[in-house]
């Protein structure tokens, strides 16, 4: 497995913004799949923003509107936009990668290569 590494967590209130940030020195990141995950106190391990490696994005009906996935080829740097956060948010999040080609399951934590070791996101009301 590659390293990933997260940064960018943090205690907010509710209605505020956090931006999360991954990156990894091992592999670029614009020939991956890529996803951010998390694990709220269900230890439900949920995917909340991917990307493909053509551009198409998901995202659960959760956070829809709210949180944006997105990428800076030069930096090799994948970003989540959090926007008026919710008590129910608080979890850790985890980035992860993956191959790209075949077909995509963004949802499907299993397929999944390579994983950083999470950023604790604490929304407070």
């Amino acid at each position: 497995e590659f390293q990933l590494v997260e940064s960018g967590g943090g205690s907010v209130q509710a209605g505020g913004s956090l931006t999360l940030s991954c990156t990894s020195s091992d592999f670029i990141f614009d020939d991956q799949d890529m996803a951010w995950f998390r694990q709220g106190a269900g230890n439900e391990c949920e995917v909340v923003a991917a990307i493909h490696t053509e551009g198409n994005t998901y995202y659960p009906y959760s956070v829809k509107g709210r949180f944006i996935i997105s990428q800076d080829k030069a930096k090799n740097t994948l970003y989540l936009q959090m926007d008026s956060l919710k008590p129910e948010d608080t979890a850790m999040y985890y980035c992860a990668a993956k191959r790209g080609g075949g077909s995509w399951h963004p949802r499907v934590a299993a397929e999944y290569d390579d994983w950083g070791q999470g950023t604790q996101v604490t929304v407070s009301s």
